[in-house]
């Protein structure tokens, strides 16, 4: 009875913690306007003085709790038992996965992670062991955020939510509504639904060690540097991983950092090759060093003629005497 009414006590205070990040969210979310007023340098964080007081908040709560507990869990549970946790979770996501592929009209991917989200549940023994992997299935995740970006809703404004980490306006309005279509969240077992919800938070974090030890050793601003990743990720999700067209103007992820249509255009290469025109004839240089070895020879001889022509003999000297008497 004891046990049962500590699981019920902790089941309590989870569902309590859990009401109260989503008022502090839709709160936070009603009042976003009279963050607005904040200045800050880039334009896609707008909120940047919010976002950072969040931020430090997430990354003490993390420092202190989080990573001790991750890098536990990952010092003395099993290789293989911590792999069968992380494939059971992205086996779950594949659900997700279908229903936004085939809401963007990509039948491939939607028949792909139909098929994966199949063999791993039935062969894999509800997604534990990853059989598709080996069948050249690929793991894609794509989210309702995803699937308004692909649409056309722009991203909004850089956000950081308390436990929850980056976000964009768009991405927190999505996953407010699809909330409730976590199969996690289908357990009519509170107990074992926190319990999921906790050990999915520990393996997310586990996996995640190593990513945020070289972003303590690299990065000299934490915050702006996890801000450039997540913008970058979730642009790249949008994209599927494909180069932006001509005018990336007309996508909402790049709106923010698109260059202005009248900026001019650089033209440094055009300068440089005209610099580099008047050192190309090289050629020159050896019939430049040739010609007074050349003719320097000729111009000499006759003059060594002229001074030689006073020195006669004396049989000579004698018969011109002669020829003048």
């Amino acid at each position: 009875m004891k046990f049962g009414l500590k699981l019920n006590l902790f089941a309590i205070k989870k569902l309590a913690l859990q009401a109260y990040i989503m008022s502090v969210t839709a709160i936070f979310c009603l009042f976003l306007s009279g963050c607005a007023s904040v200045s800050s340098k880039n334009p896609v964080d707008p909120w940047e003085s919010w976002n950072r007081g969040v931020f430090n908040f997430n990354d003490s709560l993390d420092t202190g709790i989080v990573k001790p507990v991750a890098t536990a869990y990952t010092n003395f549970v099993p290789t293989f038992v911590r792999t069968g946790v992380h494939n059971f979770f992205s086996n779950l996501t594949g659900v997700w996965t279908v229903v936004n592929s085939t809401l963007q009209l990509k039948p491939q991917a939607a028949l792909e992670s139909f098929f994966r989200l199949t063999i791993n549940s039935t062969l894999g023994l509800g997604g534990v062991i990853d059989v598709a992997s080996d069948m050249n299935l690929e793991h894609r995740i794509a989210d309702f955020g995803q699937t308004l970006g692909h649409y056309g809703v722009p991203p909004g404004p850089y956000l950081v939510l308390p436990l929850l980490g980056s976000s964009t306006l768009r991405d927190s309005l999505a996953s407010t509504l699809i909330s409730r279509g976590d199969l996690v969240w289908q357990l009519n077992s509170v107990a074992a639904r926190n319990s999921l919800y906790a050990l999915r938070l520990l393996d997310t974090r586990a996996n995640l060690l190593r990513s945020t030890s070289v972003l303590d050793g690299v990065a000299l601003d934490k915050y702006t540097f996890t801000r450039d990743i997540y913008l970058q990720v979730r642009r790249n999700d949008i994209l599927d991983g494909k180069e932006p067209p001509e005018d990336p103007t007309e996508i909402p992820e790049f709106k923010e950092n698109a260059p202005a249509l009248n900026a001019p255009k650089p033209k440094v290469d055009i300068e440089k090759k005209s610099e580099l025109q008047p050192e190309e004839p090289s050629v020159e240089l050896p019939v430049v060093v040739a010609e007074p070895v050349s003719t320097q020879f000729p111009a000499q001889l006759p003059a060594q003629s002229t001074e030689v022509k006073p020195d006669r003999s004396p049989v000579a000297f004698a018969s011109a005497i002669l020829d003048i008497n």
